[in-house]
């Protein structure tokens, strides 16, 4: 049997799990956040061992460990529109199941391998289109091609000529290959910052902020910056309702040295803005809006560090 939740909520979730005996479902990563998060007094009593798809975003891997600790066992795959949804997946390996769980899952967090359907993946150089070196820290750009894969976008034969150069299909997704063949996404290209002439991962700074324990969701993007030209800007959902009377530029202050002490110092945000995340109807959050906001905040002064 299949059937939809109407608001996805992680009440919801609990509640169809133990009406519905469910074993299996897909959510997206900011539904598995929500589910991990949820109040332990609130949960309906559930069996361990629901199996569980993830796909959309990256997850993070503080959220994947959470999901595992709390019984479920998740897959991660990844895709896009143009390849028919997904067509990579993080095939779990037997001998993974040894390693301690921050390891386990560090490993999940990264895309993988291609479905059996997909006729080929890779990660390149999108000038050249020569593959990058498997020592998981060149980053190229993600490229796929195969029976999957859109006829083309109708009517754009301009953007079908870009999406398509060298025979493969363009994501747009900047990754690394590891020595085991498995590929991990490092960002969107339109999301990198460029802060000072270092390229920043705004998916490696969220992963940094969710392992934060104040930290509920948190989306990073690019801020105009007088000094640096841009520099990440953190928006952030605190857990709980929160002290109504607690200082955010203190909060905001803790948060950034926690992430002194996890990232490089140019990673570090210059920018923390707290406050609901908009999202789409499936729980995708809308960083084109955040952009947006960013943008509209003005440039970050040259006093700031």
């Amino acid at each position: 049997m299949v059937f939809w939740v109407r608001k996805v909520t992680a009440q919801a979730i609990f509640t169809s799990i133990a009406e519905h005996k469910v074993t299996h479902f897909c959510a997206a990563p900011v539904v598995l956040n929500a589910i991990v998060n949820y109040e332990t007094q609130d949960r309906v009593p559930i069996p361990r061992g629901i199996h569980v798809m993830t796909a959309g975003s990256a997850p993070p891997a503080s959220v994947l460990a959470k999901m595992e600790e709390q019984g479920f066992c998740v897959t991660h795959t990844y895709g896009l529109s143009e390849t028919n949804g997904p067509s990579v997946v993080c095939a779990w390996k037997e001998e993974w199941d040894s390693l301690p769980p921050p390891d386990r899952a560090r490993l999940k967090a990264r895309q993988g391998v291609r479905y059996v359907s997909l006729e080929s993946l890779d990660v390149v150089n999108p000038d050249s289109m020569v593959p990058v070196l498997a020592d998981g820290s060149t980053v190229g750009e993600v490229v796929m091609r195969g029976n999957m894969m859109m006829k083309g976008y109708l009517k754009n034969p301009e953007a079908n000529r870009e999406g398509f150069r060298g025979g493969w299909f363009h994501s747009g997704d900047l990754a690394v290959k590891h020595p085991d063949g498995y590929i991990e996404i490092k960002d969107r290209s339109k999301d990198i910052i460029i802060s000072g002439g270092e390229n920043i991962s705004s998916l490696e700074v969220e992963n940094a902020l969710y392992s934060h324990p104040r930290v509920l969701e948190a989306s990073v993007v690019a801020r105009p910056d007088e000094r640096w030209g841009e520099s990440p800007c953190a928006f952030i959902a605190l857990k709980g309702c929160g002290d109504p009377n607690e200082d955010e530029s203190r909060v905001g202050q803790d948060i950034m040295n926690y992430c002194r002490s996890t990232l490089p110092h140019y990673m570090v945000p210059k920018s923390v803005v707290f406050g609901p995340l908009p999202k789409t109807a499936t729980g995708k959050i809308q960083k084109h809006m955040l952009r947006s906001r960013a943008k509209k905040m003005g440039s970050l002064p040259k006093s700031r560090m």
